[in-house]
């Protein structure tokens, strides 16, 4: 400003407007030059290369003033750039900032406030309500509800009991509950979310390596433009050579792919650290750029799109006014069961309050169900064939009827009843989440072309459950390598696929996908090692959000590339009548790289 007042004064060539000119161009551009010459050393040709010899060209040919504009305008350029991707990878230290950096101890008998790196494996560490957890571990006593939103995105608050997980930096909401800690401070969930994020962040993006590869040609292709419009015409053509410099040296100047080289990776940390902030871990740029193209995507059942946790969906008494009692009795039968049903019939009886009696003689009958005493008399309870075999007459027709209507609703079916009778139906189901059936619509509305179910449950069951929930594709009775096997045919005709389970038996399958995406990695390190993209809360939920920012990210990457490849077009072309002056080239470059910038930030506005 001052090199510019003393040009109006004492007029532009004066000697006091081109030392302020100079010292402007010094001070602002000390860091540009100082890349920029390096790089010429090493015939590295970028961004930094061509500014400094369009500002040193600039001053050559005696264009002080535009010199130091285009230095100043670059500069603002960068700390706006610098800025952008700083706000972007804000998430990361917002969960640098999750966790406590001290932790309240107990040894022998005493408590100590110690820094989280000194704390070791087998401390018990005290946790007052309203307080934020240091380190990962287990409640060893005490009980409260835990809020996990920082880890899994989570809303609702988790009540945690002795012998729960717990993890660091969730918080505290009621109780006072003593932790012993199991891992180390570098080695909690939270410190492995921001490794991963991290990582993800740095690495580099299918469109971002074309980017890189094409600046690398396209940056000596400016160079040497530059020089051929600057020295051809006044060479061939007597044209003036201080008017043919000035159009080489703004060719160089907006050419500068500030915005090209920009566009992609503010896209990628924003929409990565947008969806660590969800709860939802994306590994790297790839997976982010490969989940925005995905046209199929495939479910294990059991622990994915249900529970996994068994519950009764039906009691039937085949005596009237008998629920109650038979519903007793077959509680106290399963109290001594292994059956994997057992614990879904004494939740039951829990919820119904009946009570559970003593058994006076219990038996298992091998792969049938089993048999016990109770107040003199034998019962047995197991699957409709232990009935066939034990009724003198089989199994009543109508009774039939009702047990293969429940059969072909996805129910597994036992019954409980005496060597002379049955007395009761008991239909039970693995549990369907309840946002599953939504989460399939909503991933039909984002323009995913095909669902597909792959378990090995009974064809059935789930059929029934495919058919419930509006899955378009159900394949049952499939082991972990037919699973392989059929991800692997999905993709065979170049369709995008992710197969989407709990990151541990489905590891073939998540690993022949495009993507894998695992369920509940707060729980399992497992999931964490081998998924692409982690679910950190068991939530199902979190997937079309992923999905919807994933098709965003692509979306906002090419609109970046296009515009910032289109504005160099419209710039170039401008160069040749000589209505393009230096600092509009800087201007427009600023400009662009501003634009695909705040575009990219639209990512944070994506929301669950």
């Amino acid at each position: 400003m001052i090199g510019w007042l003393m040009g109006k004064f004492y007029g532009e060539d004066s000697l006091l407007s081109v030392a302020f000119y100079f010292l402007s161009m010094l001070i602002g551009g000390y860091a540009l030059f100082r890349k920029g010459l390096l790089n010429l050393t090493r015939l590295r040709f970028d961004m930094y290369t061509l500014m400094t010899i369009a500002v040193l060209g600039a001053a050559f040919i005696g264009e002080w003033g535009e010199g130091a504009t285009v230095v100043i305008l670059f500069a603002i350029s960068e700390a706006l750039g610098t800025y952008s991707m700083n706000r972007a990878r804000q998430s990361i230290r917002e969960l640098m900032d999750v966790a406590p950096k001290q932790a309240l101890v107990r040894r022998e008998g005493k408590e100590f406030l110690i820094p989280v790196d000194e704390v070791q494996i087998g401390d018990i560490m005290i946790v007052k309500p309203g307080q934020k957890l240091a380190m990962d571990g287990v409640v060893v006593k005490g009980s409260s509800s835990i809020n996990q939103a920082p880890i899994t995105g989570e809303s609702i608050p988790v009540t945690k009991n002795v012998g729960d997980q717990v993890y660091a930096g969730t918080i505290n909401e009621e109780g006072l509950l003593e932790v012993k800690v199991t891992k180390r401070d570098e080695d909690t969930t939270i410190a492995k979310i921001i490794h991963l994020v991290e990582e993800a962040q740095a690495e580099k993006a299918p469109s971002q390596t074309f980017v890189d590869r094409f600046a690398k040609i396209y940056t000596p292709a400016i160079l040497i433009a530059g020089f051929l419009v600057a020295v051809v015409p006044p060479l061939l053509f007597q044209a003036d050579w201080n008017d043919w410099i000035y159009r080489g040296l703004a060719l160089l100047v907006v050419g500068c792919p500030c915005a090209l080289v920009i566009s992609t990776p503010v896209s990628i940390v924003t929409a990565i650290g947008n969806a660590a902030r969800n709860g939802v871990l994306i590994k790297s740029g790839i997976h982010l750029e490969e989940a925005g193209a995905l046209s199929v995507v495939a479910f294990d059942k059991t622990g994915t799109l249900t529970r996994g946790v068994p519950v009764v969906t039906d009691f039937i008494p085949l005596i009237s006014d008998k629920e109650k009692e038979f519903l007793s009795i077959a509680a106290t039968i399963e109290k001594h069961s292994q059956h994997p049903l057992a614990s879904a019939i004494l939740r039951k009886a829990e919820e119904e309050a009946v009570p559970i009696r003593e058994v006076e003689d219990f038996f298992s009958l091998t792969g049938k169900g089993v048999r016990a005493k109770i107040n003199g008399i034998y019962y047995y309870m197991g699957s409709p064939g232990l009935f066939e075999e034990l009724l003198p007459a089989g199994i009543p027709d109508q009774t039939k009827k009702r047990m293969l209507d429940l059969q072909q609703q996805g129910k597994t079916v036992m019954a409980l009843g005496t060597d002379s009778e049955m007395l009761a139906l008991i239909a039970a189901a693995d549990d369907v989440r309840e946002n599953s059936k939504e989460v399939i619509r909503r991933l039909h509305e984002l323009g995913i072309k095909k669902t597909v179910m792959l378990t090995g449950d009974n064809r059935a069951t789930a059929e029934a459950i495919g058919k419930q929930l509006g899955i378009g594709e159900v394949q049952a009775e499939r082991l972990p390598q037919d699973k392989f096997e059929y991800i692997k045919q999905l993709r065979s005709d170049g369709s995008k696929v992710a197969m989407v389970g709990d990151g541990v038996n489905d590891a073939p399958a998540l690993a022949a996908s495009t993507v894998g995406i695992a369920m509940g990695g707060a729980c399992a390190d497992s999931a964490l090692e081998t998924a692409d993209i982690v679910l950190m809360a068991d939530d199902l939920g979190k997937l079309p959000f992923t999905m919807q920012l994933s098709r965003k990210a692509l979306q906002i990457i090419k609109q970046n590339i296009t515009f910032s490849l289109a504005i160099k077009t419209v710039a170039l072309l401008l160069i040749g009548p000589g209505w393009l002056t230096l600092w509009m080239a800087v201007f427009a470059d600023m400009g662009a790289t501003l634009i695909v910038t705040l575009n990219g930030l639209r990512l944070l506005k994506v929301k669950d």
